[in-house]
């Protein structure tokens, strides 16, 4: 028998929501794929006088609304960047909280994930987690192994350089081996080697706290994702700073490279010819 859904987030959701999301389907494409860069945790917590653990814990509501919130909307993978490589830089103290906030995030989101039909995997350097924590991902994995309403990719110890570089280390070793023909190697090959293989590249990248950097996030992935910067600190980041993102995304004319209908006339070799002489 199965399991009757649970909200992810503790209310439930209103009229006015449903309204505002049905609206949104009508006016345009939803992207299948968001990436979030969370950011601004710590800062928001020291401008409240709090440590900047303080701000990563507030976060978690923000993961809860923004997954279920994408979930209802039928976007279908969600990927967060939780943890980049140079994190690891950061105070012993605010890496130890961290771990042990994700562990309990985990524990705690596990039923309500399998319940709303979504499924978690992981991309990045897990192996340099806690053991505690690679234990609870690898639970709650397995647990939602079967799901298919959405993919939740939690980019922990992740690194878009290290991805890359993980990607030529395998390809050159396929090649020395005689598996791989170097003709072979094009856009397409190179993206079945990186982390993401089995994800689809971003429709839209959104960066909290009003940073307009990438930060070493999906670099190959991203070369046409369309970008939404805002100023919202992570902790303060809700389901209507998202549709704010979606909204942006829809009135975007995605072209890869390519010119715009209607304007797609070749030009003669004699016109081309008199522009650039």
């Amino acid at each position: 028998m199965a399991l009757e859904p649970l909200n992810l987030t503790d209310g439930k959701q209103s009229d006015e929501d449903k309204k505002i999301q049905e609206d949104l389907q009508k006016s345009g494409s939803v992207p299948d794929h968001i990436a979030i860069i969370m950011d601004g945790n710590g800062r928001w917590a020291q401008k409240k006088g709090n440590i900047r653990l303080h701000g990563h814990k507030a976060g978690v509501e923000s993961v809860r609304d923004v997954t279920e919130s994408c979930a209802q909307l039928g976007v279908k993978y969600l990927t967060l960047y939780a943890f980049s490589t140079e994190n690891w830089n950061r105070p012993s103290s605010e890496i130890n909280g961290l771990m042990k906030l994700l562990v309990q995030a985990l524990r705690n989101e596990a039923d309500r994930l399998n319940r709303n039909d979504i499924k978690l995997i992981t991309i990045g350097q897990i192996e340099r987690l806690p053991a505690k924590c690679q234990r609870q991902l690898q639970e709650v994995k397995e647990l939602t192994k079967d799901n298919s309403r959405m993919q939740l990719c939690l980019a922990l110890s992740y690194s878009g350089r290290w991805d890359i570089t993980e990607a030529v280390k395998h390809i050159a070793h396929d090649v020395q081996m005689g598996d791989l023909n170097p003709e072979k190697i094009d856009d397409q090959l190179i993206s079945s080697y990186l982390s993401t293989a089995a994800i689809p590249d971003p429709d839209l990248i959104i960066r909290t706290s009003g940073e307009y950097r990438i930060s070493n996030f999906l670099l190959w992935q991203l070369a046409y994702s369309e970008l939404y910067i805002t100023e919202t600190y992570w902790p303060d980041f809700r389901r209507d700073e998202l549709y704010d993102g979606i909204r942006s995304f829809q009135k975007r004319d995605r072209r890869y490279g390519k010119v715009r209908n209607g304007h797609n006339k070749s030009l003669s070799a004699t016109v081309i010819n008199q522009i650039i002489s």
